[in-house]
């Protein structure tokens, strides 16, 4: 599949301010020890990551076909991303060429056959029938279902609008996520200390005490979006001298793909410096599931202060004006993680109600299921004892046959040879 178009990005973010975003990183670890005024460097390019949807091949292959139709091409360059949000340019498809809504209509009965396996398989799982699985196909809000042969305005429009709510409640969803994975672990390292004596467990509460200790032992992390911050990716991601730092520059050194934006993959990338501070997988105590998201929150932060019109991305004329304010050069300090309480008790008490009624339904079924196949196998030794009476007396007849000279019988019935006359 082709890379990401940035041009798509930048003429208004196709399918949500998100959804064509170039995902170049900027190379943090490569020394750009010369610059020469605005001079673009080039950088090592990168695989496109998943968006995270459920229908994100389907969602990549539409806006691929959609950029080999030069109208429809010319007409995104000029729209903003209100027009694409309110379904305006989604009516531009009725002008595209014959090729590419054939395309198009082959990609949705391919979505449509994909989804109805989906809904097939989790039916046959539950053993369910009599289930109308075009009615269940009303779940899935990307695609027109009422019309699963082509591709119309209305399937494009419902794209847009699924996928610019979905990615808009993506960032929520990873927070929601982390939150959960740091309460299982929390729950697993108590329900582990419930399993040792009384020394064991003091000793693994001290370990426990001595590495939350060890991780929080970094140095000062700059506040993200800052000055102070900046500069020091200027001087030891760039290897450039800090005394001529200069935010115009800046901005377009790290504009990977020179759109004139900074994507949130791009920002994102600035932060790697700060998170090498106090995240190191070679170290025990650091979790780089808990970096991940530390950068997530970076990146948020810097666009909820910088990104003035939300649409995601920052232009020359967003990161400058941010350079001019109190913020940029006398910032809060920075809370990570590790200063932060990520859930109260409470929170941890209704997740494990909610794990131990899983494990209690769990246990359940697999009674259950035992159940069943102790029934299962009674049933197949009666019918094995029954066949055993059978066979024997089957075998009971023969004998008595043979031993009134009558013929044995063939298994119809028939005799094996005729008698002569």
């Amino acid at each position: 599949m082709k890379r990401w178009r940035t041009g798509l990005l930048q003429q208004c973010v196709l399918l949500l301010t998100y959804l064509v975003i170039t995902l170049e990183a900027v190379p943090i670890d490569v020394d750009k020890t010369k610059v020469q005024g605005e001079e673009q460097v080039e950088s090592a390019k990168i695989d496109n990551p998943d968006t995270g949807l459920y229908y994100d091949a389907y969602l990549r292959q539409v806006i691929d076909v959609l950029e080999t139709d030069k109208h429809f091409r010319e007409k995104l360059q000029t729209a903003d991303i209100e027009e694409i949000k309110s379904g305006k340019l989604s009516k531009e498809l009725d002008l595209v060429s014959h090729h590419v809504r054939t395309k198009l209509d082959e990609l949705k009965r391919q979505e449509v056959a994909r989804l109805r396996m989906l809904i097939k398989a989790k039916i046959d799982s539950f053993q369910d029938s009599g289930i109308d699985h075009q009615s269940l196909l009303k779940q899935f809000e990307h695609l027109n279902h009422q019309n699963p042969h082509t591709f119309e305005a209305k399937d494009l429009d419902m794209l847009i609008r699924t996928a610019t709510s979905d990615l808009e409640n993506y960032d929520k969803a990873r927070h929601d996520e982390f939150k959960r994975y740091e309460m299982m672990k929390e729950h697993e390292r108590r329900e582990y200390l419930k399993t040792l004596d009384e020394e064991k467990r003091h000793q693994e509460e001290s370990k426990y005490e001595e590495m939350k200790k060890k991780h929080g032992d970094h140095p000062k992390v700059n506040h993200p979006g800052s000055k102070d911050q900046l500069k020091e990716v200027w001087e030891e991601a760039d290897g450039l001298d800090p005394n001529d730092f200069d935010p115009k520059t800046f901005f377009k050194l790290h504009d990977v793909n020179n759109d004139g934006f900074l994507d949130e993959q791009e920002l994102e990338a600035l932060f790697t410096k700060e998170l090498e501070k106090v995240y190191d997988p070679k170290n025990e105590e650091d979790d780089m599931v808990e970096m991940e998201e530390e950068r997530l929150r970076m990146r948020e932060h810097v666009m909820n202060e910088v990104d003035i019109n939300k649409d995601r991305l920052v232009t020359l004329e967003e990161f400058l004006r941010a350079t001019e304010k109190r913020e940029f050069l006398e910032p809060d300090s920075w809370e990570t993680l590790d200063q932060q309480q990520l859930f109260t008790e409470d929170e941890l008490k209704e997740f494990e109600s909610h794990i131990f009624q899983q494990e209690d339904e769990l246990q359940k079924k697999a009674k259950e299921l035992q159940r069943q196949k102790e029934e299962l196998e009674r049933q197949q030794d009666q019918l094995q004892a029954q066949r055993q009476e059978l066979q024997q007396a089957v075998q009971q007849m023969e004998l008595k046959k043979l031993q009134q000279g009558i013929p044995p019988s063939r298994p119809d019935g028939e005799l094996k040879f005729q008698p002569r006359m």
